[in-house]
């Protein structure tokens, strides 16, 4: 019985790490490591405040000449625009939830523009989202946020067969 419990909080402690652990980040340029944990604790502020429908820290996040695309075809939108269709979904408790689970960051040399794809877990299924940020002074702006439907490669033809079947 002692054995078990000398296992039992390391072992415990090691899942609840796993299962609370914070999003994995894969650095791409080693040389602005604290660069790119801003980055992505940045990234993590906005998609919380999606998904707590904070709205004053969702769209003060993004630029003022600010894109985000959508995953329907007409979803190409300027900041203002955006708004107009997002503004609905944050007058509930929670707008969407976009979990990410990894994340790739890129940075310039001179660390004004950072571009990175991440994959989140999504009511749609897995997501990739990708985008810009820039920084001015000491704060990060988005630049550009494009989110995609993932479709695994052995089912793309059942997936352009639907999309097709609906345009008809």
């Amino acid at each position: 019985m002692k054995i078990a419990q000398q296992y039992y909080l390391p072992l415990l402690s090691l899942l609840f790490s796993i299962v609370f652990s914070p999003t994995v980040v894969v650095a791409q340029d080693a040389g602005n490591d604290s660069s790119t944990k801003e980055v992505s604790l940045f990234l993590d502020k906005w998609h919380k405040a999606a998904a707590e429908a904070d709205e004053d820290v969702f769209f003060s996040s993004i630029a003022e000449d600010g894109i985000y695309i959508g995953t329907d075809d007409h979803e190409h939108w300027d900041k203002k625009t955006f708004w107009e269709f997002a503004e609905p979904h944050f007058q509930k408790e929670k707008a969407w939830d976009f979990t990410p689970y990894e994340r790739h960051i890129h940075h310039s040399k001179d660390g004004e523009f950072v571009w990175f794809s991440e994959l989140l877990h999504t009511w749609m299924g897995t997501c990739r989202g990708s985008g810009v940020v820039i920084k001015k002074g000491k704060a990060y702006k988005i630049k550009q946020y494009h989110l995609s439907v993932t479709v695994p490669n052995e089912k793309i033809k059942d997936f352009i067969a639907l999309v097709e079947a609906g345009d008809r």
